[in-house]
């Protein structure tokens, strides 16, 4: 008999406790927009924050509400701006695909006659191996210029989609597997790493700002800023500013003249050669 009463005192209370979470979910229920989870849809669910939000379903969020401009998401690319625009009811611009480019061009080699080749060294660096860390050190790093790439790979430990490797030295970006969030540029020290449009066969990798005669002690690579591909480019989408050349892709055509009269050869015509480089360490 005492079981059996137990058991109707249980399912009892377990009888009101369901009565009342049934009826607190009609009192509290906050109705949604079901077109936010159609927006989630969309997105690649990367979480990549390239965006600017805190993951896809804040940035979905915040479309609904208005306070985001289609076309954010870098993973989704096109693809995803067209879908969200058309759940939203509005047009959107065509969404160009951007990927990351490391401004540097300096590999860390020695010749044969055991001579730097490339980006010169102050010293031998043996502290611990990570961008920040070595930019601290002897007088901002163990590089002579202190617009190279430090090769320690923070960009590679931030990359999501392993399309950074460290090559002689040089962060280098793989195109196929870039997304474009660009969270490895928030992981330079340097500020080297940029955006550029998908298929950008032509580059400048370079962001020294220093005299001709100062970057040439620190990098047989860097730019010196003569303007030569300036005056050869037939479109006019080289510009040389504070002794650097760099490229306006909405006006290049990748016709790679300026990378056949670069002196340091450091314009980069990737149909026509692939860059140099040993094996990623």
């Amino acid at each position: 008999m005492e079981i059996l009463i137990a058991i109707g005192v249980l399912g009892g209370l377990g009888l009101i406790f369901g009565l009342i979470l049934a009826a607190a979910s009609k009192i509290f229920y906050v109705e949604t927009d079901p077109r936010l989870d159609q927006l989630n849809e969309c997105l690649p669910g990367a979480n990549c924050g390239g965006c600017g939000y805190a993951g896809c379903g804040g940035y979905a969020e915040a479309v609904l509400k208005g306070e985001a401009e289609i076309g954010k998401c870098a993973s989704g690319g096109d693809e995803c701006a067209q879908a969200m625009a058309a759940i939203m009811g509005v047009k959107a611009e065509k969404v160009a695909r951007k990927v990351a480019l490391v401004r540097c061009s300096g590999y860390k080699r020695v010749d044969a006659d055991g001579k730097d080749v490339g980006a010169k060294m102050k010293g031998e660096y043996e502290g611990i191996k990570d961008c920040l860390a070595a930019s601290k050190v002897a007088g901002r790093g163990p590089l002579v210029c202190k617009f190279g790439c430090l090769g320690f790979g923070n960009c590679v430990k931030a990359c999501k989609y392993d399309a950074i490797r460290v090559v002689d030295g040089v962060a280098k970006v793989d195109q196929e597997k870039c997304v474009g969030c660009m969270s490895c540029a928030a992981a330079c020290p340097r500020n080297l790493i940029v955006p550029v449009e998908y298929g950008a066969h032509v580059v400048i990798a370079c962001a020294s700002n220093a005299k001709g005669a100062v970057t040439v002690r620190g990098c047989s690579a860097g730019c010196i800023g003569c303007g030569l591909c300036k005056k050869i480019c037939p479109s006019g989408a080289i510009t040389v500013e504070n002794n650097l050349a760099t490229i306006d892709y909405s006006k290049c055509t990748s016709c790679g003249l300026c990378a056949t009269v670069c002196p340091k050869k450091l314009i980069v015509d990737n149909n026509a050669v692939e860059p140099q480089g040993a094996a990623a360490k």
